[in-house]
């Protein structure tokens, strides 16, 4: 078993940044890669950032390209987002995951192909 704590939301303004950490405890061994999901009221939940568990491969949604950075630190197994630019419309909760299988940009986009979730942390962006 994997456990995933975020942290890091919070109410902050248009275009203003924020960092959002995962940490992961338990069996990180078996980890494959890691995402960010998000998932706004209303809304179906929907894929972010992808992160192999070696850090050399990464994806992201188009709709954050360019703002948003996925890294990991693997001395103390956190990985992060950085958001940068943000914008009303990226208001959700954010969803750290992770899963066993190991990288294929086939499926690092869907949510069913991640094992294990955190528990959410909100982020709302005001205009």
């Amino acid at each position: 078993q994997v456990q995933l704590v975020e942290s890091g939301g919070g109410l902050v303004q248009a275009g203003d940044s924020l960092r959002l950490s995962c940490v992961a405890s338990g069996s990180t061994s078996s980890v494959g890669r890691m995402g960010w999901f998000r998932q706004a009221p209303g809304k179906e939940r929907e894929f972010v950032a992808a992160l192999s568990w070696s850090g050399i491969s990464t994806h992201y949604a188009e709709s954050v390209k360019g703002r948003y950075t996925i890294s990991r630190d693997n001395a103390i197994n956190t990985v992060y987002l950085q958001m940068n630019t943000l914008k009303p419309e990226d208001t959700a909760v954010y969803y750290c995951a992770a899963a066993r299988s190991f990288w294929s940009i086939a499926i690092v986009t869907r949510p069913g192909e991640y094992d294990y979730w955190g528990q959410g942390t909100q982020v709302t962006v005001s205009s």
